[in-house]
Formats: structure tokens, C-alpha cells, sequence
């Protein structure tokens, strides 16, 4: 597939020579959970590591560009990125990490003079390549995720690569069977990504609150469940197709007097329909058992999307129970970041997978199209 032909780091260095004293920008995607003003989890940061040595192994003056939550295109200190500088510093020590990306408008606009900007070294000394190794972001449009390649030599970092190498391989030559699990909230932001799945896919599971939508279709009822009555139609045409879906036969649901993550209220174990009022927030442990026999007979699993609201340990089973048959399975497992990759590291099985994606959004939409904006950006 033309996704496959991006430049690699050795293409790099035959087109720039030596990289003595080069000056290489590096586009990652350092978005880590913080607990505080503390970092959380740094594997996206460590995710990195083999780019950045690589580059600095080979002498060059390396200079990271990053976004950082969600400053909305200025300056909030809340986002700076002289949090993450200490821990940057510990594990690539020599490379040096730019201001939060977002912090200017430019960047999420891809605006042309942030560009210029940016490729005339950000302040400093105008830089000789580029490097994307920030898959996470490289389904959107951004300044510094399209711009440097069209002005610089560029290639697509470790990261990215093998990103790429391991998606492209579920959508070409999976083994099988394939078992694809969705989950997380809402049918429409997916509908793309079943319809690219049901394609390759033996299975297809269905769990989380995007389920009741097909519930609903089905002609369950779903109490005061998330559901999408525009995206009936469509689910049940999805159910009609013949493709092989699993979706719960049960549902664990909180009492109409419940808060998600308050305690209260009462949780029971009921049948795919509802009574009026009650909140699907789980798949019962009836259908997680169903979920995990699918993925012991598999031999490749994505998965992508919590099975319920798994922040409130009291729905958490079903996605456990997901993230162990995974752990558990001889499939080759694949978790589509996000969530997904949240849940699996929360219950400490985040080892026992063969990959955790960097980027939730950006793995849906490359196993959908099978190319991306910043990956496209590099083969031109």
C-alpha cells in the first residue's frame, strides 16, 4: 500500500549525510496524563526514545515539537511545557523540547507563517530535516504535522513506522480469526471504521455505550441509556447486512437516583431491554463471558473503546474482562489507544498486549482510509 512508502530515518541520513551537528526537528506527541504537576504515565514520552536516540547517536541537534492538552491557541501555563522537561531531559538527555505547539493559533489553523516559523528553528537556528514520530496527531491537518515535509527533508520516526507496519498489516493479511471489539460512546463518530472493519473482519463486538443505539434498532428498550435515535436506521442496516456481530446480552444499569461515580443509587444486573429511567453503563457478566470466548478462539483482536464506564468501578467488569481474554488469548492484540489503552494500563495487563497504539482517533481513522494527513505529508 503507497502508506507503506514513507521516508524512514536511513533516508534521512542518505539525503541529508552526515548528521553531525544537524539540526533535525521532531514532531512527538508528549500529551501525558499528569497527576498534578506530576507526570502519570510517560510511555508516550519513552515511545519516542528510539527516534530521538537514533538521531542523537549520530550527533545531531535534536529540537522536539509537542502540543500539550488543550490550551486553545494561547499561552496557559496549566500546559507549559516545562513540565514535561525534567523527565525529556532524564530519558534523551541533549534534546531539547520547544514550547507547547498549541500555544499558538497557527498551529491547529496551519497557519503558513507558523510554518516558516517553525522550519526557521522556532526562534533559533533554521533547521536542516524533519521528523513525525507523533502518530497520535498525524490524522490532523497541523501546522507541524503537514508543514516542515514540504519545505524539508523529512521521514517518519520508529514511532510512526511501526504504527503504520502494524495497522497496514490488519487491513491487508491478518491472521485468523479476526476479531474486532468497539466500545466508547457514540455509533456516528465509528460508523467509517465498522463499515472499513466489517470488510476484513471474521467478528465484529459491540459493547460500550454505543451499543444501545443498536439495542434500540433491535427493538430493546434502553431506559435513559446514551443513545443515538438519528443513527437507528443505520445500525439496523448494519444488523441486516449478515456481518457477523456480537453485540450484549446483557447489561449491568444504574437506578434512575444513581450518579456515575457517586456511589449512590442502585446497580442491577438486567436483560438487553431496560425499564424506563435506568442507565446502561456496563455489558452484564453474561455477555463479557460471551466477549471473551470470541477472543480465545481469535488470532488477531483491535480493539478500541471501553465496554462501559469503566472510571466508576462499580461498570469497569466488563472492560476488565475484555483487557484479560486479550492478556489471556494467542491472538495478536492490537489496542487502539485512547481509552482502551487507559483501561489496559489501569489494570496493569498493558505488558501482556503485542501493541498499544499512541493514537486512539488517528488508529481508527488509518484502519478506515489507510493513509493519513501527516503520513501523506511525508511521501510528498
Amino acid at each position: 500500500m503507497a502508506a507503506s512508502l514513507v521516508p524512514t530515518l536511513e533516508d534521512l541520513e542518505t539525503e541529508l549525510g552526515d548528521l553531525e551537528a544537524k539540526r533535525i526537528l521532531v514532531r512527538c506527541d508528549f500529551n501525558v496524563p499528569m497527576r498534578g504537576s506530576e507526570i502519570a504515565d510517560d510511555l508516550r514520552i519513552r515511545a519516542a526514545l528510539p527516534t530521538l536516540s537514533w538521531l542523537l547517536d549520530r550527533g545531531a541537534s535534536v529540537v522536539i515539537g509537542t502540543h500539550f492538552g488543550r490550551p486553545e491557541g494561547k499561552r496557559d501555563d496549566r500546559y507549559s511545557t516545562d513540565l514535561l522537561k525534567t523527565r525529556v531531559a532524564e530519558l534523551a538527555p541533549g534534546a531539547q523540547l520547544l514550547e507547547n505547539l498549541r500555544f499558538n493559533p497557527g498551529e491547529v489553523s496551519s497557519d503558513q507563517g507558523f510554518v516558516d516559523f517553525l522550519i526557521d528553528g522556532a526562534g533559533g537556528q533554521a533547521f536542516d530535516g524533519y521528523v513525525n514520530d507523533a502518530f497520535g496527531v498525524s490524522h490532523r491537518s497541523h501546522a507541524s504535522v503537514v508543514g516542515p515535509p514540504q519545505r524539508l527533508p523529512s521521514a517518519a520516526g520508529r514511532l510512526l513506522e511501526k504504527e503504520i507496519e502494524i495497522l497496514e498489516g490488519l487491513r491487508s493479511s491478518p491472521q485468523r480469526p479476526f476479531v474486532a471489539v468497539l466500545g466508547g460512546a457514540k455509533v456516528s463518530d465509528k460508523l467509517g471504521v465498522i463499515g472499513a472493519l466489517l470488510e476484513v473482519v471474521d467478528r465484529l463486538i459491540i459493547g460500550g455505550g454505543m451499543c444501545f443505539t443498536f439495542l434500540k434498532a433491535m427493538g430493546h428498550s434502553v431506559g435513559d441509556s446514551l443513545c443515538e435515535d438519528d443513527q437507528l436506521q443505520t445500525c439496523q442496516s448494519i444488523i441486516d447486512s449478515g456481518a457477523s456481530i456480537l453485540l450484549p446480552s446483557d447489561i449491568t444499569a444504574l437506578s434512575p437516583d444513581g450518579d456515575i461515580g457517586a456511589g449512590n443509587g442502585e446497580v442491577r444486573q438486567m436483560g438487553c431491554s431496560l425499564p424506563e429511567g435506568w442507565k446502561g453503563l456496563d455489558v452484564g457478566p453474561g455477555s463479557a463471558a460471551e466477549f471473551s470466548d470470541a477472543l480465545h478462539e481469535a488470532r488477531t483482536v483491535f480493539w478500541n473503546g471501553p465496554m462501559g464506564m469503566f472510571e466508576d468501578s462499580r461498570f469497569a467488569a466488563g472492560t476488565r474482562s475484555v483487557a484479560q481474554a486479550l492478556a489471556d488469548s494467542r491472538a495478536f492484540s492490537v489496542v487502539g489507544g485512547g481509552d482502551s489503552a487507559a483501561a489496559v494500563a489501569e489494570v496493569g495487563l498493558a505488558p501482556y498486549m503485542d501493541h498499544i497504539s499512541t493514537g486512539g482517533g488517528a488508529s481508527l481513522e488509518f484502519l478506515e482510509l489507510g493513509d493519513l494527513p501527516g503520513i501523506q505529508a511525508l511521501r510528498k
